[in-house]
């Protein structure tokens, strides 16, 4: 395919038939001979191959480009190469050949601005940047211990719905809170820019990288949802007393300077204590709390297998982040350990929330079908062969990282639902 400007300076691209004759190359269109067609000494000549699999997508892809000059005179035309560049698949992905182009996306977007006297930016309808920006699905980390709070109370015979929707919406916001200001500090030091490897799981939520939400508005987007969870806050205080006041303030301090200065917890290795804090003991508790005015035993115990599950949620995701959190300074555990004391350490941790699940039950904590969550250990192990054979593919790990997340709300809502089951057992 041959692309010249046409005579408004827009690209103006032409299927052709291409052989390599005495260095140069005669190209013939095989479509009638389009006349605005010009002599040219600035032509690009795209030659390139892809694999389709119907209904599925494609692979091998790969194109070579060479710019250099154009004479259309005669049936062939002829096209002198001057240079060259291009692009394999199977040396670089075609999610990272996009991440590097967002410097290039950004020049050609700042000279549009230029060339029309308006400012010229990527266009998406709101409520899709809400979606990204706020990285919704990821909510599940907050349902869950939520609803093991609930479960836990309606054990022991305590349940208001008002109090519970109050409280999921409270801790929602804390949550929406914290991914927003992740994806603002990260990108203010660096982190985000310097990955090139994201995926929809790990990397941020790219909106700022993208140019589709501001600074500015991220900013906005995370001063709601944590005033917003603050008030809600101290509505549940004034209902339940300060006995959730010291709580709900410490995962609102762990959630903001998860990533902000001066603390930048992740940055010092303490990212994944503080997700198995604040997305087990706390929201379980504190969830418990409100519905029952005191903290239990039952509720602890119970919060540990989905704190560890919802921490090697963000122990994995690190895994595809890891050079790039190194370049930056962000010292997560995943790059601080070896590629084998990783693995170990997903496998111990995993290890230990069943046996957390185990131990509760033998000791009369936790009713004895909360053992159900034990079904989900083939999903924990497929994990563990996905980290080992994909350590150093980001892409290839993806479908891994999606398992993790499924493998903490699968085991979060058997918690939920073998508490309930266990009622009409209870002493």
């Amino acid at each position: 395919m041959l692309v010249v400007a046409d005579e408004s300076g827009y690209p103006l691209s032409v299927a052709t038939s291409f052989k390599v004759v005495d260095g140069t190359i005669e190209a013939t269109p095989v479509s009638a001979l389009p006349s605005v067609i010009r002599d040219t000494e600035e032509a690009r000549l795209v030659v390139s191959h892809i694999r389709p699999y119907p209904g599925v997508g494609y692979d091998q892809r790969r194109y070579i480009e060479l710019s250099g000059s154009l004479s259309v005179g005669g049936p062939a035309w002829r096209f002198t190469p001057r240079a060259a560049r291009g692009w394999d698949e199977e040396q670089l992905s075609f999610p990272e050949l996009c991440q590097r182009a967002i410097p290039q996306a950004r020049h050609y977007l700042a000279a549009l601005t230029a060339e029309r006297g308006r400012k010229v930016k990527p266009q998406m309808a709101i409520g899709w940047r809400f979606f990204l920006a706020t990285r919704l699905p990821f909510l599940s980390a907050t349902i869950i211990p939520v609803f093991l709070g609930l479960a836990a109370a309606a054990y022991d015979g305590r349940f208001s719905l008002g109090l519970a929707l109050l409280t999921l919406l409270g801790a929602g916001a804390v949550h929406l809170g914290l991914n927003v200001a992740n994806d603002i500090f990260d990108t203010l030091s660096g982190v985000d820019d310097a990955n090139f490897t994201p995926t929809q799981f790990s990397g941020g939520s790219r909106v700022l990288q993208y140019g589709l939400v501001s600074l500015r508005q991220m900013m906005g987007l995370a001063a709601a949802f944590y005033a917003t969870a603050v008030v809600i806050g101290l509505v549940l205080v004034a209902v339940r007393g300060a006995g959730l006041l010291w709580l709900g303030l410490a995962g609102v301090l762990i959630s903001y300077f998860y990533t902000a200065p001066p603390l930048r917890l992740v940055h010092r290795g303490l990212g994944e204590l503080c997700v198995a804090l604040g997305f087990g003991p706390i929201m379980v508790l504190g969830t418990y709390f409100v519905q029952t005015g005191r903290y239990a035993v039952r509720p602890l115990v119970l919060s540990i297998p989905v704190a560890i599950l919802v921490m090697l949620i963000l122990y994995a995701n690190e895994v595809p982040d890891r050079v790039a959190d190194g370049r930056a300074g962000k010292r997560t555990l995943v790059v601080r350990f070896s590629p084998a004391w990783v693995l170990r350490g997903y496998a111990a941790s995993a290890a230990a929330a069943y046996l957390v699940v185990v131990a509760g039950v033998i000791s009369g904590v936790l009713p004895w079908p909360t053992l159900a969550a034990l079904a989900t250990i083939p999903i924990a192990l497929r994990v563990l062969r996905g980290l080992r054979e994909h350590f150093d593919s980001p892409y290839q790990l993806m479908p891994y990282l999606g398992k993790n997340v499924t493998l903490h709300l699968y085991t979060g809502l058997l918690l939920v639902a073998g508490t309930l089951a266990g009622i009409p057992f209870r002493r």
